[in-house]
């Protein structure tokens, strides 16, 4: 059980240092190489309150068991490889502060779900990857331009929400749809498609709209809002797949 008692007595506090406090973390762990089941393990860490799970984690790896296995790249939110699942929520471990979680009750840390786990808190990133691809994420475009493609501020506004993904799978593996189908692209995929289908210079609106009017395009999506509620940048993704929709019905974006 996790305590929320700072350390006393040490020089550091007496000099105004931040105190330190002692969590729990069932990390839940997984090793294909030696043949048991996935199983929660359970670490006691020092941290300060203004440490984020994050820090917690490295904590573990570096002075407990280096065996711990995770993604991480940039710890600023940026590069979105730390997205895994905190206290049965999807979040991003280098922006989730561990004074913002209940620090007298354990903190759960697993891997997202709806993608096949490699070790511990790493998963197989390649399926929600090749959907991003089969979307077309790239400008379409038939004009040579000597410079600039110029585009007005309302024009960019259009799609200006959903530049803002940085392809972490928060909220694709917080769809219950794609923890049950596999083969659905996923709220990550019509945000980046969605990017591009209203953006005034791309030429390719058409062609993105016929891959997602599929059964496993945006007809899948049951709007239980979890993608928006995962998204670490604030991106209004239900919002997004019903602009998706409404598109393919006018037929156009």
């Amino acid at each position: 059980m996790a305590t929320a008692v700072a350390t006393k007595g040490n020089e550091f506090e007496q000099m105004g240092a931040i105190p330190t406090f002692q969590v729990t973390l069932f990390v839940r762990r997984f090793n294909p190489e030696d043949g048991q089941e996935a199983r929660w393990e359970d670490f006691d860490v020092q941290v300060h309150g203004t440490d984020r799970v994050l820090d917690a984690l490295h904590k573990i790896k570096w002075e407990m068991d280096g065996s711990l296995t995770f993604r991480r790249s940039c710890a600023h939110g940026v590069c979105g490889s730390d997205a895994m699942r905190i206290n049965g929520r999807n979040r991003l471990a280098c922006k989730t502060l561990i004074k913002d979680l209940d620090i007298t009750q354990p903190i759960y840390v697993e891997p997202i779900k709806g993608l096949a786990v490699e070790k511990d808190l790493v998963v197989d990133m390649n399926p929600f990857y090749q959907a991003y691809k089969d979307i077309n994420p790239f400008l379409i475009a038939s004009d040579k331009p000597e410079k600039e493609r110029l585009q007005s501020a309302e024009q960019h506004s259009k799609f200006e929400d959903t530049t803002k993904c940085i392809l972490c799978a928060a909220c694709t593996t917080s769809c219950p749809v794609f923890w049950t189908d596999g083969q659905y692209f996923g709220p990550a995929a019509i945000v980046n498609a969605h990017r591009f289908i209203f953006d005034s210079r791309d030429e390719g609106s058409e062609l993105r709209l016929d891959i997602l009017n599929d059964k496993e395009g945006v007809w899948r999506c049951r709007t239980t809002f979890n993608c928006t509620d995962a998204c670490p940048r604030g991106i209004e993704v239900t919002k997004a797949i019903a602009e998706v929709k409404q598109a393919i019905l006018r037929g156009k974006a």
